[in-house]
């Protein structure tokens, strides 16, 4: 099958913004006549089977990430995965060689999944992270990541070049010698003027086991809030379900469009504070609470920095309550920073001769 306009994406599946995030890239390369093959796994590769049902996809190696059941053994769990994590990026180097033999992608963009890549077609890599955060080791897995980054032909980052910018230190070097564009923040959804229907929505999200431990405490918690409360599990199954409990709307997961309407007709949203959320929410210039994943760092930058901005107050995971919402009114909240995408000059690199 010979098709110079078939473009490879492949988002990483930890948690769903890798996933969610590629959405509008998606939709563009779709716009611009482009043909995108899909390759993922697990619930990532499956909320996008649900968005495009009728694009191709292909099963990519998983990669086997789970989180410590403790904030402070995030590391150590890390590491003691890394020897499955290189397992599968090598695995998933294969299966692209292949892939490029038999056809004719005119690009590759890969998010996050390192062994998406290929010398024979212009290969793309999206990250906001440029460095990475991992306490008194982050000189190192920053250093890793970028040598990974070198190999691409682009770097394309979720973000603005200058401030004020959504990504800080994560995002932005001093001094370097890589391939970045700045692409402006990606986001699925659009703010819509409708009427508020719930006094809050609750978005969860991110690796087992902790996106468990975080909805059982925030069913427990979420009882003693006077309001309306639509709660969305981040549980991608094969049928959305809906059930009542006490003061809340409980769905499973929600597609695009659905989240949209949800997102915009919700006074406050309490949700982790990964950076794809953070970037949905100032697109839909919401008022919010964080709750960072215990250990992660990245996410724990994301939420302090926000909150040190007078943008977000956040909680710790243990320290939070259901009255600390009321902390959100003393908040500016997040508002759309002024960028105009470019999806045509974006994807001239996949248009050579």
């Amino acid at each position: 099958m010979k098709n110079s306009k078939t473009v490879l994406i492949a988002p990483l599946n930890w948690g769903l913004g890798h996933a969610t995030r590629c959405i509008p890239i998606i939709r563009a390369l779709l716009a611009e006549n482009f043909t995108p093959v899909i390759g993922s796994d697990g619930i990532s590769l499956q909320l996008l089977q649900k968005e495009f049902p009728d694009l191709e996809t292909i099963t990519l190696p998983d990669y086997q990430i789970e989180y410590a059941k403790k904030g402070k053994n995030f590391k150590l769990k890390m590491l003691k995965d890394s020897p499955k994590m290189l397992k599968a990026i090598s695995e998933e180097k294969k299966i692209v060689k292949k892939l490029v033999k038999k056809r004719d992608f005119c690009g590759i963009i890969s998010d996050n999944r390192p062994g998406v890549f290929s010398k024979k077609v212009p290969s793309v890599f999206i990250t906001h992270q440029l460095n990475v955060l991992s306490g008194t080791t982050t000189w190192f897995s920053s250093k890793l990541h970028q040598l990974v980054i070198k190999k691409f032909d682009e770097c394309w980052v979720p973000d603005v070049a200058e401030k004020p910018n959504l990504s800080g230190k994560l995002g932005h070097l001093k001094k370097h010698s890589l391939p970045l564009k700045y692409i402006g923040p990606l986001s699925r959804l659009e703010s819509q003027k409708v009427p508020i229907v719930y006094d809050l929505m609750v978005i969860l999200s991110g690796p087992e086991p902790q996106r468990t431990m975080l909805e059982e405490k925030l069913f427990e918690e979420v009882k003693y809030f006077d309001g309306k409360v639509l709660f969305v599990r981040g549980k991608v199954e094969t049928n959305q379900e809906r059930f009542q409990f006490l003061n809340c709307e409980v769905v499973n997961f929600m597609q695009s469009e659905e989240l949209e309407k949800a997102c915009n007709e919700s006074a406050f949203v309490l949700a982790r504070s990964g950076y794809t959320t953070v970037m949905d929410l100032t697109k839909l210039n919401k008022k919010a609470f964080f709750i960072p994943t215990p250990g992660q760092f990245e996410q724990e930058y994301l939420a302090k920095r926000l909150q040190k901005q007078q943008l977000v107050p956040m909680a710790t995971q243990d320290a939070f309550s259901i009255a600390q919402l009321d902390r959100i009114k003393d908040f500016k909240g997040l508002s759309a920073l002024n960028y105009k995408e470019d999806y045509k000059a974006l994807f001239h690199l996949f248009q050579r001769k």
